[in-house]
């Protein structure tokens, strides 16, 4: 995709030199093999930005729950912690649809992250001269595999070996068949969150920075709007996704929790 001008391009300009002597830290791009420029450190400072902006909102929060009486009163407007309620909450709600509640309530810290870092690493598209560090693959794969190592470590410590053994299906005979095709199934599962969330950022910016620099007023409204419904739709997609790949990572070892509590209840 085409390299994209925010105020993080001019900052870093200054430092051209120091980026361009260490940018062969950061190794070649994966696709195309490309050598790192300067301009490589963009996305990841556009992520890191991010990530401390969710640490500042966080904090600000945090301290209007401070008071324990006055944080069970709702608010009547819009405030920061209103809108975390509302957003947190129907994510929250989200994975208990996908899993029951007391799984949802355990890996909620995962899904809330990776909602809330996707929905506003998103949404930073929709502000002209803001960066989109969504739309690199490098930021997405790297989310997506955070998430990735995350659900096998869940699935492993629920079910144990078990949680490897199911990969192979429930045939011995067919374990040579089953099992390389269950792994690749799941080895494609970040890139397929990673691409398609890229993709879609890197998209929709190119279009709002095309209108912007023709018309700047009124008629990007119309693409700040599509803007907008793809920022939510993207966000829903992949947490959801992360919250499937989680329930089926520890669904086994809870059935057979329910079974083995039914057992010691009769």
């Amino acid at each position: 995709m085409p390299d994209h001008s925010s105020f993080l391009t001019f900052l870093l300009e200054h430092i051209r030199e120091t980026l361009s002597h260490n940018a062969h830290a950061l190794g070649q791009s994966v696709i195309g093999k490309h050598p790192p420029t300067w301009q490589s450190f963009e996305p990841v400072s556009a992520a890191i930005l991010v990530a401390m902006l969710l640490i500042g909102l966080g904090f600000g929060v945090r301290s209007r729950l401070a008071d324990v009486e006055e944080a069970v009163i709702p608010e009547d407007k819009l405030t920061l912690r209103t809108f975390f309620e509302i957003f947190l909450g129907y994510f929250y709600d989200l994975a208990k649809s996908v899993m029951d509640a007391q799984r949802a309530k355990e890996y909620f810290p995962l899904i809330a992250t990776a909602s809330s870092f996707v929905f506003f690493a998103n949404v930073l598209a929709l502000v002209p001269g803001m960066p989109v560090a969504t739309s690199s693959l490098n930021v997405t794969l790297g989310t997506s595999l955070v998430v990735f190592v995350l659900f096998n470590w869940y699935g492993i410590q629920k079910n144990g070996l078990g949680y490897i053994k199911h990969l192979a299906g429930p045939a011995w005979y067919l374990a040579w068949l089953v099992f390389p095709i269950e792994l690749i199934s799941l080895c494609v599962r970040p890139i397929t969150l990673a691409v398609r969330l890229m993709l879609n950022m890197a998209v929709d910016h190119l279009i709002l920075g095309i209108f912007l620099s023709l018309v700047a007023i009124l008629v990007p409204l119309p693409v700040m709007l599509l803007g907008v419904i793809v920022v939510i739709v993207q966000t829903l997609v992949f947490t959801l996704l992360s919250c499937i790949y989680i329930g089926m990572a520890t669904e086994h070892e809870h059935h057979e929790g329910g079974e083995h509590g039914h057992g010691h209840a009769h």
